[in-house]
């Protein structure tokens, strides 16, 4: 349990807008193309943003990449266009683009808000927000069915499958007094029997769904009315109404942040339900709101706010209150299903309810999901409904004939007599219509007889045969997950037999290819590689003495004995130095909050680092395990125990990590009174900002060091700092004042601000993390390859971080040649695929004609993977440009999309879908996989740390991505054998019958 002592008073974030930049597209070598999506943030303002404790830039996540210099001799043979530059001049005009897209509804996020594309939202007057516009009430509903639709419409579903049908005409026609073959009761009573099975087990399913959402709908928060804060269902919640959040509670809508129980107004969420990610995110309430509602008043306001989009990274809005008019981005909305951590309450105005919140526009419908052998048998049941008809027209002309010959012995042939001689007087016909009217009825009593050609039996044991399939799968040890205790669940028993048809696999990273657990590896310090090798063995933990009681981290990390030891010695040595420079930098240049849990034993206490991004953590937890602690951080300072002795640092600036720069700074004043900058980044962006004069012999070994360690795998971090003088403080203060009151340009302004900072840098040194892959990933993707599997990784995470999982978990290798699309506009994406198909192209004719030269044999040319950011798919996906992409991925080794939207990963197996008839699989852990889970053809959802929205819309459930394996190469090969077998082995056993009675 968390102890009450609060350890951080987060600064609130320097003021930014949220506008588009102007861009200009460039082309560049593949190995320059590492640029991501930027991360939208808003932040508070502040009149003297310097002048205060509050005077720090928003959290961010830091920005880690693998070394690309692996790459670099692979990257001149294509080209690729990236989103590049920034005029900081301000003359061009700007380029709106967005996460998502408006067709349907990405594209809002940037541009800046007219009267016509806002909707208006005043603060505690549902009543009057309602009033213009009818939003959407905050009931939800997932459930495919109503009591008045589920008849029709489960039935339409049933009848896709056309032996149906043809047993309904079957038994229609057996319901004719002329045509009674059988009883007519019994020609229903099969029919009648597999539509209810059916229809019971939908109903089910659809129900549990219906109560789920009654218990979302009906669960309560606490709404402002006349005489204070009172329950409220979620359903009755409206936009416009002022709620307020305690710790560890959901969110019930998308809701401004108005004021939190910390006094600078940061409340701290978690998004495993949006994005899968459980680590802490920081959210800002603005300070003119935090002062109206701490004094208990009637707040009163008008929010103009970008219509509801799909969207999670991205928000803009305007508040007017008092006069003033505040700008609100990304960091200033906490969106629903996300939940208050480490904050005791927080207050915020409702502006998406229902299904208008962003939760809600990324979740797709439940889809009905077919096995395509039921697919394939609908063929079967056309082709084998022909040739009966050829049979009954053979028996119905050769009828015809035989009553030709016959035609005059018709009255008195046994097994015919054609008239009646019960009554007495002139005999009548007895069911005789005439010559022709026979020959029809002749036909359609063949029909019946012959019915058995497609075997309604054939559907009752094929759900027999799955339910055995479904026993073996889930008995089987190999599929155990012993870790969670979980075995393997099969949630929908008619696409067993997929699992053996599987061509693409479509992957979340975070929580189903990793643990999202980092680990710190090696460092190299002042080009000295400490990785240790085998060295390296856990440490007892560093501890701190804090009133009377020991601190320590929670997590225990492995430390190298000779680094620990020179990280004792301090200052003292010029090797000392720059050990201490550069742990004192993991140390500070972060936004991690230090939180204090109680143990057993009273006089111990564990620091448990909490921050949006798990690298952060693990640098963190390095630190303090050599000597660096970090004990408390506030808005102005934070206190860091360095070998047993408590030092304080003022932290006088903070500028977060975006793509542009691909670095993120911390500006401390020492203990010892100077003023220091500490930076990381990734290795492409801090070298090219180094001292001229730095000493090369060490810039070379740190990237030496640096490709070492991407070899493995890790995710590598350039440390650097530089001193700055009175002047240069002064300037920046003045600029960095400047900028953060800046209500149009502002991101630009900090940006340049920060990179003019941001220079003469001295290397200090490079670490590695390594994010832990689960067990037997990198053998299981192997497999699926060698198996002909092509395996897509689509990820929230950033680009590098994706592409460091890609070389870890093998789906990236060292002969691929990398094509990378960052873009942000509509025609440079199509000039970026253009050209990328033609290097692509050209990269496998000159395969192909090496292959000839050689004589070798075979497909495999030199192997592409294409690495394509989110930015760029808002506008590929629109549908203009989606058939180049496809073009291009089809010939494609690997695919890593993003920085994506849940909705976005649907997109993506969709585009595979309508193009190919390919079976496709999609396997994911966090809600954010849902959409992509339901769209697949096979949706399976991973039982791990983040939630279980993604194995409630699963097709199968399992514990491990390693299962794969197993699953697909064995049982879903046996599942897809056994039932061909039995199907085969019913319409060859009809036919033999039907042939019978044919002859």
């Amino acid at each position: 349990m968390a102890s009450d002592r609060p350890l951080l008073i987060s600064s609130p974030e320097t003021p930014r807008a949220v506008e588009d930049l102007p861009t200009i597209p460039i082309y560049t070598d593949l190995a320059k193309s590492g640029s991501e999506n930027p991360k939208l943030a808003s932040a508070m303002d502040s009149n003297n943003p310097l002048g205060n404790s509050a005077n720090t830039e928003p959290t961010l996540n830091s920005y880690f990449q693998r070394s690309n210099s692996s790459i670099k001799s692979r990257a001149s043979r294509g080209n690729s266009v990236r989103e590049v530059s920034f005029d900081n001049s301000g003359t061009k005009p700007p380029r709106h683009g967005s996460r998502g897209a408006e067709s349907d509804g990405f594209s809002m996020s940037q541009r800046e808000l007219s009267d016509e594309d806002a909707r208006l939202i005043y603060i505690n007057d549902p009543g009057k927000s309602n009033e213009r516009y009818e939003f959407a009430g905050n009931t939800i509903r997932t459930g495919k069915y109503s009591i008045l639709t589920f008849l029709p419409r489960n039935l339409f579903e049933q009848f896709h499958r056309l032996a149906y049908i043809y047993f309904l005409v079957i038994a229609i026609l057996n319901q004719l007094p002329q045509l009674a073959v059988f009883g007519r009761t019994a020609s229903i009573l099969p029919l009648a029997f597999v539509l209810l099975v059916t229809a019971i087990k939908d109903a089910y399913e659809d129900w549990r769904r219906h109560r789920s959402d009654r218990v979302e709908n009906n669960r309560t928060a606490l709404v402002l009315g006349d005489e204070g804060f009172h329950e409220k269902e979620w359903k009755n919640i409206c936009v416009g109404e002022i709620i307020k959040i305690s710790a560890n509670d959901t969110l019930p809508c998308d809701i401004v942040l108005l004021s939190t129980s910390d006094p600078t107004g940061v409340a701290y969420v978690q998004t495993i339900n949006l994005d899968g990610e459980s680590n802490l995110k920081t959210r800002y309430a603005r300070q003119e709101t935090i002062s109206r509602m701490s004094q208990n008043e009637r707040m009163s306001g008008l929010i103009k706010s970008e219509k509801p989009n799909r969207n999670i990274y991205g928000f803009q809005a305007n508040m007017e209150i008092d006069g003033k008019r505040l700008s609100l981005g990304p960091s200033n909305i906490v969106l629903r299903g996300c939940e208050i951590k480490n904050t005791a309450w927080a207050i915020g105005v409702a502006v998406y309810c229902g299904r208008e919140t962003k939760a809600m526009l990324n979740s797709s419908g439940a889809p009905s999901k077919r096995s395509r052998l039921e697919s394939h048998m609908n063929t079967e049941t056309i082709y084998l409904s022909g040739f009966l008809v050829s049979l009954c027209t053979i028996v119905s002309v050769l009828a015809a004939v035989w009553l030709r010959r016959h035609r005059h012995e018709l009255d008195y042939l046994p097994f015919y007599r054609r008239k009646s001689y019960v009554d007495e007087g002139d005999p009548k016909n007895y069911k005789y219509y005439g010559w022709g009217w026979e020959i029809v009825f002749t036909f359609l009593m063949s029909v019946i007889v012959f019915q058995i050609m497609i075997p309604i039996s054939l559907y009752i044991s094929m759900e027999l045969v799955r339910i055995g399939q479904a026993y073996f799968m889930i008995q089987d040890n190999k599929l155990y997950d012993e870790a969670s205790h979980s075995r393997f669940q099969c949630r929908a028993l008619n696409i067993n037999e997929d699992l053996g048809q599987v061509k693409y696999v479509f992957s979340d990273k975070t929580g189903t290819l990793t643990e999202n657990k980092m680990e710190f590896q090696c460092a190299s310090i002042w080009g000295v590689d400490y990785s240790g090798g085998t060295t390296c063995i856990p440490g007892d933990g560093f501890s701190a003495q804090v009133d009377g009681q020991v601190w320590r981290p929670k997590m225990k990390v492995k430390v190298d004995p000779e680094l620990e030891r020179l990280s004792k010695i301090g200052k003292q040595t010029e090797e000392g130095k720059h050990i201490h420079d550069f742990f004192l930098a993991l140390a500070a240049c972060n936004t991690i909050v230090p939180m204090v849990v109680e143990t057993p034993d009273p006089d111990v206490r564990l620091i448990d680092y909490q921050g949006e991004s798990p690298d952060e953590q693990a640098l963190v937890y390095a630190a303090a395990a050599y000597g660096f602690m970090l004990l408390e951080r506030t808005s102005g300072h934070i206190v860091i125990d360095i070998h047993g002795e408590r030092q304080r640092f003022d932290v006088l600036g903070l500028h977060e990590f975006d793509s542009d720069r691909k670095r993120m700074s911390v500006i401390l004043g020492c203990p010892d009174n100077t003023v220091k900058v500490f930076i990381k980044g990734a290795d492409t962006s801090m070298f090219s900002v180094i001292d001229k004069f730095s000493n090369m012999n060490i810039i070379r070994a740190t990237e030496g060091h640096l490709h070492n360690f991407s070899s493995l795998g890790l995710r590598t971090l350039v440390v650097g700092m530089r001193d700055l003088n009175s002047s240069e403080f002064d300037q920046w203060k003045l600029a960095f004042e400047n900028a953060s009151t800046t209500l149009i340009g502002r991101a630009a302004l900090l940006r340049k601000i920060a990179s003019h900072i941001e220079n003469n840098l001295t290397v200090l040194g490079a670490s590695g993390i390594e994010d832990k892959l689960q067990q037997g990933v990198p053998e299981a993707i192997e497999s699926l390859r060698m198996a002909g599997i092509k395996v897509w990784l689509l990820t929230g995470d950033k680009q590098e971080t994706a592409i460091s999982i890609g070389y870890s978990s093998k789906l990236l290798t060292g002969n691929m040649t990398q094509i990378i699309i960052n873009n942000k506009s509509k025609e440079s994406c199509k000039k970026s695929l253009e050209d990328a198909i033609v290097t692509s192209n050209k990269l496998m004719t000159q395969s192909g004609v090496a292959q000839n030269t050689e004589g070798t044999s075979g497909t495999a040319g030199t192997p592409v993977a294409l690495i394509i950011d989110g930015t760029s798919l808002v506008y590929i996906l629109d549908g203009e440009l989606e058939e180049q992409l496809f073009q291009l991925a089809r010939g494609c080794s690997v695919v890593l999309c993003c920085r994506v939207a849940p909705l976005q990963k649907a997109g993506i197996v969709a585009l595979i879908k309508k193009r190919t008839e390919d079976m496709t699989l999609a396997i994911g852990d966090g809600a954010n996989d849902v959409s992509m889970i339901q769209m697949a053809d096979v949706g399976i959802g991973i039982s791990g740390q983040e939630g279980r929205q993604a194995v409630m819309a699963s097709d199968f459930a399992m514990g491990q991505f390693r299962f794969l394996v197993p699953l697909l190469l064995v049982h879903g090969h046996w599942n897809y054998q056994r039932m061909g077998y039995m199907i085969l082995y019913n319409f060859y056993r009809n036919a033999v019958l039907v042939f019978v009675l044919f002859w």
